[in-house]
């Protein structure tokens, strides 16, 4: 999607009195020569597959490994007791992203949002919102703000932890959740920005270090955590509080940070908890168990 800059999606939202949704979602139409209505129906489709993912989510299903599942049903278990520190939003959060996320793992079907890896954290702060009464179309809208700050990400630094560590998979679907639930809520442009900004700040140098190499630890646990910071700092956002660092330069910077990253923490398991005693165990049992 050629959107180069988040200045460049504001610029387009002044000049034709659209939202930030609009603005991506006729370029969409433009870039694919397809009708409005197709686009639309198109990201529903996205949607609805992240609403699928989690409500065929089972506790009793395992990874191959062994190592990921289980863990949304023991937080949905949680949960009932009304007993969480985080209230009742956030902790649906958490057993949203854990839900997606081992779904993932378990070989069931996801949305990349914007990869598999950090699949959980977009179906994680709006799948709540819209057991909470948020309307469909409201969350297709979001959909495309998610889309836009994603699409800008991706051409100005990376999505891929192999180009730049987990800040690009985990930090960029955190940006982009947070812009998404900002819009959602009423937030304009300059509002979106800092939020996305924040987010990718907070985030800022994570490292992609899978044990054996597998998107399962810590990749499913990192999903809850981009999710919690999306929703923190789109409500840092909403009150009023800013980013100092506008939001393209902190795009830039973490597409530096990333190009500067050791490779041993870029997604080849070589560093990090990867490289653990724990890690390595993992790694040789899956070695045996693969020849």
């Amino acid at each position: 999607m050629a959107l180069d800059s988040m200045e460049e999606i504001f610029e387009k939202m002044e000049e034709g009195k659209k939202p930030f949704w609009q603005v991506v979602l006729d370029t969409d139409v433009e870039e694919r020569q397809v009708t409005a209505e197709a686009s639309f129906e198109k990201m529903r489709t996205n949607w609805r597959a992240m609403l699928e993912a989690v409500d065929t989510y089972r506790g009793e299903r395992r990874s191959v490994s062994g190592l990921v599942g289980g863990d949304g049903a023991k937080m949905a278990d949680y949960r009932e007791k009304g007993e969480t520190l985080s209230g009742d939003y956030l902790s649906e959060v958490i057993q949203t992203a854990l839900c997606t996320g081992e779904s993932n793992a378990c070989m069931r079907k996801i949305v990349a949002a914007p990869t598999a890896g950090a699949c959980g954290v977009l179906p994680a702060v709006l799948i709540p919102l819209y057991r909470r009464g948020a309307e469909e179309d409201e969350i297709v809208r979001a959909l495309y703000v998610a889309a836009g700050i994603g699409a800008v990400i991706g051409y100005r630094a990376c999505i891929a932890g192999a180009s730049g560590g987990c800040q690009a998979e985990i930090g960029s679907a955190s940006a982009m959740a947070a812009g998404a639930l900002t819009a959602l809520r009423g937030g304009g442009a300059e509002q979106i920005g800092h939020a996305v900004a924040m987010a990718l700040k907070n985030l800022m140098g994570l490292v992609c270090d899978p044990v054996a190499g597998l998107v399962e630890v810590p990749c499913v646990k990192r999903n809850v955590i981009g999710a919690v910071n999306a929703a923190s700092c789109a409500d840092m956002a909403l009150a009023g509080i800013e980013s100092r660092v506008p939001v393209d330069q902190v795009i830039d910077c973490m597409g530096d940070v990333g190009r500067r990253m050791p490779v041993e923490f870029r997604e080849t398991a070589l560093g990090g908890l990867a490289a653990t005693p724990f890690g390595q165990a993992v790694k040789k049992q899956m070695n045996r168990r693969n020849r």
